[in-house]
Formats: C-alpha cells, sequence, structure tokens
C-alpha cells in the first residue's frame, strides 16, 4: 500500500513543473471537452463527486469503484456548425487487483470542402479524431482515498494530416465515512505527441492540475462542488488591445484600482461552480457557472447568461437519462446526451 501510495504521490508532484496550456497554444484540444450532461450542467468540469456515476470516472479516474461494475455509459454532444462528438465507456470490477474501465471519446468536424491553391473544388475532405481511455483505480485507505490512472492513446487526422500521441491523467480521491464531504486532486493530459502532424515540430498537450471539493448538506436536498483548475499556471488572461473585460494590463490612471481587480478577476478564471438539487434518488437538477468560460465567451454589451450552464437527471426504470445545456455565447449553447445502465440488471430480469 506504501508503494502504491508513493508512486501516486511522485506523479503529481513531478508533473508540477509541466508548464500549463490554455486554448490555443497546445494540440488535442478536444480532450478537454466535456461529454457527460450532468457534468455540462455543472459548469464543464467536476473532479470530485463520488456516487457511482461512471461518466464522473471521465475527469477524475480515482472515482471508479467497485460498485460501477458492468455499468454502461453513452454520451452524445450536438456542439456547433455541425460538429458532433461523443462517448462510451464499461467498467468491470477484478478482486484483488482493482477496477477496471474502457472508453472511447471521439469527435466528428464534419465534411470540408477541398481546393487548389487557385480556388478550384478538387472535392471534399473529413477531420476526425479520438481517443482511447483505459482507466484503473484501487482503494488504499480503507475505501476513503481511491487513487486511479487513465492511461490515453491519441489519433487524430485532419485532412492529409494525421498524429498519433500518448496521455496519462492521475487522480486521488477522497471521501468521508458518511459520504457527505469528498475532495479531489487529479492531473490531465500529461504526455507528448509521439508522431506530430509535422515531422519534428512537437506540440504541447492541454496539460491541467485541479483540485475540487464537493459537500451534500445532511438536512437539504442539495450538493454544492466547487473546483480550481489549472493550479499551475496562475495568469489565464488573454491581452485584446481595447478590450478591458479581457485584458490583464492595468489602465494607466487607475493602475492600483485596476490591478486589484485583475487579481480577483484572474482567481475566478480558475473557479467552476456546481449546484445540484436533489429532491429524490431518481430525480436532479444541476446549474453551474464558469467564470473564465463567461470572460473568454461574452458580449461586453450584452454577457447575458454566457459561462452559466443547467441540466436534469431522470432515473427511469433500469435506465439513467441526463441532459445539460452549456451556454458559450449569444450566437447559441451546446447540448448534451447522456444516458447510462448496469448489463447486470438486464440480466437479473431475464432470469
Amino acid at each position: 500500500m506504501k508503494r502504491t501510495l508513493s508512486l501516486a504521490v511522485l506523479l503529481i508532484i513531478v508533473c508540477i513543473n509541466v508548464l500549463g496550456q490554455i486554448g490555443g497554444t497546445s494540440t488535442y484540444g478536444f480532450l478537454k471537452l466535456t461529454n457527460s450532461a450532468r457534468v455540462a450542467a455543472l459548469g464543464g468540469q467536476n473532479i470530485s463527486i463520488s456516487d457511482g456515476d461512471l461518466n464522473l470516472v471521465f475527469h477524475n479516474p480515482a472515482l471508479l469503484v467497485k460498485s460501477m461494475t458492468n455499468n454502461l455509459v453513452l454520451n452524445y454532444v450536438n456542439y456547433f456548425s455541425g460538429i458532433n462528438y461523443g462517448y462510451a465507456a464499461y467498467a468491470k470490477d477484478f478482486k484483488h487487483v482493482g477496477v477496471f474501465a474502457a472508453g472511447i471519446h471521439y469527435i466528428n468536424y464534419g465534411k470540408f470542402t477541398k481546393a487548389d491553391p487557385s480556388g478550384k473544388i478538387t472535392g471534399e475532405f473529413k477531420a476526425f479524431e479520438l481517443a482511447l481511455n483505459i482507466y484503473w483505480s484501487k482503494s488504499i485507505i480503507d475505501s476513503m482515498l481511491t487513487m486511479g490512472v487513465n492511461f490515453k492513446p491519441i489519433y487524430s487526422q485532419l485532412e492529409t494530416y494525421n498524429s498519433f500521441g500518448l496521455a496519462l491523467d492521475a487522480g486521488l480521491n477522497y471521501q468521508s465515512s458518511n459520504r457527505m464531504f469528498s475532495a479531489a486532486l487529479v492531473l490531465k493530459n500529461a504526455g507528448s505527441q509521439i508522431k506530430p502532424y509535422n515531422p519534428g515540430n512537437y506540440e504541447s498537450l492541454p496539460f491541467d492540475l485541479q483540485i475540487g471539493v464537493s459537500r451534500k448538506l445532511e438536512h437539504a436536498p442539495f450538493r454544492f462542488s466547487i473546483l480550481y483548475h489549472h493550479i499551475q499556471k496562475w495568469d489565464l488572461t488573454y491581452n485584446l488591445n481595447g478590450n478591458p473585460s479581457y485584458t490583464s494590463t492595468p489602465n494607466q490612471g487607475n493602475s492600483q484600482k485596476n490591478y486589484e481587480f485583475n487579481i480577483f478577476d484572474n482567481f475566478f478564471r480558475h473557479t467552476i461552480f456546481g449546484t445540484e438539487f436533489i429532491p429524490s434518488k431518481n430525480f436532479m437538477v444541476m446549474i453551474g457557472y464558469n467564470h473564465q468560460r463567461r470572460k473568454e465567451m461574452m458580449v461586453p454589451t450584452r454577457p447575458f447568461l454566457v459561462g452559466f450552464s443547467w441540466g436534469i437527471y431522470l432515473h427511469i426504470s433500469k435506465i439513467k437519462l441526463s441532459f445539460g445545456q452549456s451556454i458559450y455565447h449569444l450566437a447559441g449553447a451546446s447540448n448534451h446526451f447522456s444516458i447510462s445502465f448496469n448489463l447486470s440488471d438486464f440480466y437479473t430480469s431475464k432470469k
């Protein structure tokens, strides 16, 4: 047990020094997309809710537990401009070894018109990316502390360009004995391109180090979650001239006030807030807020509800259904659909 715990700590410490990447500075950006309707409704990321939902394992492999054996999850996302992506996973427990799961995460960018340098149409081409997710987890302290890893071979095909890479997620999750509180630490997408799109031009992966907590109220049907992402990189702002809503550079004439505001604003760009209203075990309503998404995607004169998200969960007979919507911009929102069930329930009914 000591050797296992030491390995988990070593993985996290070593990867803290990896350079953090944000939008536009790394490849395989689809790895950051949210598949689960529930997680999308909670702001786009959640690593600390531990209630037997196999979809949450995508965000923290340490959430994989024995109760998920024979669970199957299917996800579909209607994204923007004809782009669609999805995720499917299955879990199985192996005694004395740990819990394993396998999943596939794909994105289809659709068809594009192909033309030569003179503009003459020569046909069409497609673009897609996918990643295989191989999970393993094991309890290391009386089922209260769990560690997990996710090994991800990645393949990308963009017209005639293709790339292959390998990434690793590693996580720790602590859950109190009364199951009302949980805390997690996760590193995501530590790895490298093995075959770049252009020979010799290796690009960074979207590495992220996260910490999160969730708390369920004992006498009220609510659970609250807070996630802090990109621990390894403080400044998540972009300097866009002429737009003070996005810049981290203080304006002249009021530098102290702007400096204090930008520290406050940048701190909250790291945070994602999620709330679940759980009146029964078969029904749930989720809402979330992602401050970074709001600051990067909103139109300053018409912010509307950019950065907010919502969703519902229904457990009907043997099937669990979820819908989530994330508001990215005035131009539209992404719609997420999830279905999950335990195959053992159907075997039992046949018997």
